[in-house]
């Protein structure tokens, strides 16, 4: 017999946090994450990865905000947890990012190291035979505590917890991959399914405390959704954001990409809300683009990347 209090399906864990100021948020992260049944062992190694895009003021929108990293690293320390916090950003570098946004400030007082994870080791796609770059430290580390941020994205409909995983892909790698994959069929995105399987366990922990519509995923406007949401899925995850946003398959590349592949998690069915129901959430203002960009780069615009990059990473540009 069924007892009535088991969850039956993957776990999809939501709580109403307020604002980032908010003296529960740590509470909450450690809460969502319980709720999930997540607790790495004693001693692991794992890898904190937030979405640090690029080097702008502090709390800058398209970014995990500081306080969720802080609290994520603070509930994996008091569970005796070896903590590394890094990112292969867009623009610059992890740590100049880290260091703009607020984020070094808001970890100084931890014992967690700030990295950029910037040591590429190749690796071969396993749906199409493309090869990938992806950071040797993330590699290095038992499981990966994924921290997206919630914001539209102009080519992929939704920038979640899945696309959160490109930010292990080694920078001017990442710039690549639109060039050669994004014009062709669904080959960036289905790139971005094989990554998961490339990559240690990760467990996601995505803030939408306050969300970025409109246009993305830079610049975005502000939508506080006044929510934190965790899975030991990240396509579990992402499939309730869009079951919240009312948005089909057919209009986010990822999540056609996961029906096609019959991954567990794409049906909104194969989901369970251990915590707050997901209408009790209103996201009906939200507003998504209605005609998407190819994900493909123009060479010229690798060529720029390339060049801004290594500029910035050799003095350091502020």
């Amino acid at each position: 017999m069924v007892r009535e209090n088991t969850v039956i399906g993957i776990p999809v864990a939501l709580v109403r946090c307020s604002d980032y100021n908010s003296p529960a948020l740590p509470n909450l992260v450690g809460t969502v994450l319980e709720a999930i049944g997540w607790q790495p062992a004693r001693g692991s190694r794992v890898l904190v990865k937030p979405n640090l895009l690029a080097p702008k003021p502090p709390d800058f929108l398209p970014c995990t905000h500081p306080r969720v990293v802080r609290a994520a690293c603070e509930y994996l320390l008091d569970l005796g947890v070896r903590v590394t916090v890094g990112d292969s950003p867009s623009f610059g570098t992890g740590s100049r990012v880290a260091q703009k946004i607020g984020l070094t400030r808001a970890l100084a007082d931890l014992p967690v190291d700030l990295i950029d994870l910037n040591r590429p080791l190749l690796a071969k796609l396993s749906s199409h035979g493309g090869i990938v770059a992806i950071s040797r430290q993330a590699l290095e580390n038992d499981v990966i505590l994924n921290l997206p941020k919630l914001k539209v994205h102009r080519m992929m409909a939704i920038s979640g917890a899945v696309k959160n995983h490109f930010g292990c892909v080694t920078s001017l790698w990442k710039a690549l991959l639109h060039v050669v994959m994004g014009d062709r069929g669904n080959r960036f995105e289905s790139m971005l399914m094989d990554l998961l399987d490339l990559l240690p366990p990760s467990v996601s922990l995505l803030d939408a405390v306050m969300a970025m519509h409109v246009t993305g995923p830079v610049d975005g406007l502000p939508f506080a959704l006044e929510m934190l949401a965790a899975s030991p899925s990240a396509v579990a995850l992402d499939t309730a954001i869009y079951t919240l946003l009312r948005l089909c398959p057919a209009d986010v590349p990822l999540w056609q990409e996961a029906v096609r592949r019959n991954i567990l998690g794409a049906n909104p069915g194969d989901l369970a809300y251990p915590l707050e129901p997901l209408d009790s959430f209103d996201a009906r203002d939200f507003v998504i683009p209605t005609t998407l960009q190819p994900a493909g780069f123009h060479p010229f615009r690798l060529a720029k990347r390339l060049m801004k990059n290594t500029w910035a990473a050799c003095f350091d540009i502020k």
